[in-house]
């Protein structure tokens, strides 16, 4: 199960109201130098704190530094009490049975063999006050939606949702003080993530979960941004962040008028010192060439203007560089908080083509019986929406796959777009090159592309400048999608038919209403699996088609 971690200072019979993580001056850089976090101070407590902020901008490396997972360059964190943590890709051994993966394989063996009169007094140590825990265990799984599975049930045979709700179901046998979570919705279908959202409202501890999901986001008690501009706290869930956050955008958008008009006026004001002092030390030389006055008086005069005019220049410049640093400061707000934007040029899809028709595709794994995909049909015209729907193993994926030709089925027939027009962003997004550089994955996909209509492309996916000569393999989950979306949509002209898998997993928040933004001006078909429903009703799905299992 998720590893549970001792805290390093745990108090003598602790109990969880008094449970506390506390980060002090936390600073984290990359093997390549670059800082990730810098000088951060926060504490957490029994509330459930939604961390958010751009890919990149250090959630998953907060969270494994106050698991104790990674050493911070500066600073420390300090803990009372115990926690544990999913981590964003939870992968048990296959021939891990469930006991093992819950974390509790150990009691029952022990209990076990006392009920074979073959009990050591080790026994009685591992087992400690859990004499109960195979009925515990088996009460949580209810609640996680599994009671149907076996305690001897190998890992192997659950699908990637029911993995994550075993995991979340150990965590609350573990019963710790703290819960750190990174991304659990991630692959999860709709009845799971229902679990985990029941999950949260119902944990009375503390609770860290860093995640996309807006639906899981409303439900956190404090939301904490994590920036370029450091860290903000809000009082509040998801909603509640946005309105706040877009209040202050609107601020220093007004802010940033205010300063640019007060730099105008400065300098104004400046121009017209200088131009003051300069037309008096003409009349003074004037005076002095027309004579009537003493050498001596005209020079203390010349040394006294020209020690004026020092004072007023300072004051001016002063003056000056002040208004520009506050409109500098507020601009470089407006630009923090602004979102991205990913445009798309027309696809010119008729409205009357057919795109993709499948009739009666049943697909099936070798050696199994029964098949995944039976018999399933669909057939799109023209720009239409469709997300294909269903629980975790019903073979979204797999009809996916078959539209695109990467898979052929048992039986039935399909037809559609030629490759070309054609795109297909699946989990893992793209393939990727970690050794190459995101602008060279980039011209990998888009060979014809000219140099600047290339730079151009990527800006519009925020890999501008230094970014867009960032080696892949140092990229953070969310940053590789969207570079995936980039190489799929960033081309001269955009599929007809995208074909989307899950593509709202591992985007920050900002890129995946951007992403949003852009699907919903895109104007040819769209094929999507996702069970984001905030995502589908933001991309306007006209139409489902559901696999039941």
């Amino acid at each position: 199960m998720p590893p549970m971690i001792d805290a390093r200072d745990v108090r003598a019979n602790h109990s969880s109201t008094d449970a506390r993580i506390v980060a002090t001056k936390l600073s984290y850089a990359l093997p390549d130098g670059r800082e990730l976090l810098h000088d951060l101070t926060i504490a957490f407590g029994r509330e459930r704190t939604g961390p958010i902020g751009p890919n990149g901008s250090g959630k998953t490396t907060l969270l494994r530094l106050l698991a104790g997972e990674l050493q911070a360059s500066s600073g420390a964190v300090h803990r009372t009490g115990t926690l544990a943590m999913l981590p964003q890709e939870f992968r048990p051994e296959a021939d891990d049975t469930l006991a093992v993966v819950l974390g509790i394989n150990d009691r029952l063996q022990a209990l076990r063999r006392m009920g074979a009169g073959e009990a050591t007094l080790s026994d009685l140590e591992v087992v400690g006050d859990d004499w109960d825990i195979a009925e515990r265990a088996a009460s949580v799984l209810a609640r996680f939606g599994l009671g149907h599975l076996l305690l001897d049930c190998p890992a192997g045979a659950l699908s990637g949702g029911e993995t994550t709700r075993i995991a979340l179901a150990g965590l609350t046998l573990a019963r710790p003080d703290f819960l750190l979570l990174d991304e659990p919705t991630n692959h999860l279908d709709s009845v799971s993530r229902d679990a985990l959202n029941h999950f949260v409202e119902g944990w009375g501890g503390g609770l860290i979960c860093v995640s996309h999901d807006r639906l899981l986001l409303r439900r956190m008690d404090r939301t904490v941004e994590l920036s370029s501009l450091g860290v903000h706290s809000y009082g509040g869930g998801y909603d509640f962040y946005r309105a706040r956050r877009d209040a202050d955008v609107a601020a220093a958008e007004r802010e940033m008028a205010s300063a640019a008009a007060a730099v105008r006026l400065a300098e104004r004001d400046a121009r017209e010192v200088r131009e003051r002092q300069a037309r008096r030390a003409a009349q003074g030389r004037r005076d002095g060439a027309r004579g009537g006055m003493p050498r001596i008086v005209l020079g203390a005069r010349s040394a006294q203007a020209q020690v004026t005019d020092a004072r007023v220049r300072a004051v001016t410049e002063r003056e000056v560089d002040e208004r520009r640093m506050r409109a500098a400061a507020a601009r470089r707000l407006v630009e923090e908080r602004e979102p991205p934007r990913f445009d798309m040029t027309s696809t010119r899809l008729p409205a009357g083509r057919t795109v993709l028709d499948l009739e009666q595709v049943t697909v099936r794994f070798p050696g199994v019986d029964r098949p995944v995909l039976q018999e399933v049909s669909l057939r799109m015209v023209g720009s239409e929406r469709v997300a294909v729907s269903g629980p975790n193993g019903s073979g979204k994926t797999m009809l996916l796959r078959v539209a695109m030709g990467r898979l052929e089925p048992d039986g039935g027939t399909v037809r559609r777009l030629p490759d070309e027009e054609t795109a297909y962003l699946d989990q893992r997004g793209a393939a990727l090159d970690p050794r190459l550089s995101v602008l060279d994955n980039f011209r990998f996909w888009h060979p014809r592309m000219e140099p600047t209509a290339t730079r151009h492309a990527l800006a519009r996916f925020l890999f501008s400048h230094e970014a867009a000569l960032q080696t892949v393999g140092t990229l953070s989950g969310g940053q590789r999608l969207r570079l995936s979306l980039a190489c799929v949509l960033g081309g001269e002209r955009p599929p007809s038919l995208l074909v989307l898998d899950e593509p709202s997993n591992h985007l920050d928040l900002d890129a995946l209403e951007a992403l949003e933004s852009a699907l919903c001006d895109h104007d040819g078909a769209l094929l999507v699996v996702s069970h984001d429903a905030s995502f589908l009703r933001a991309i306007a799905v006209e139409r489902y088609l559901s696999l039941d299992g």
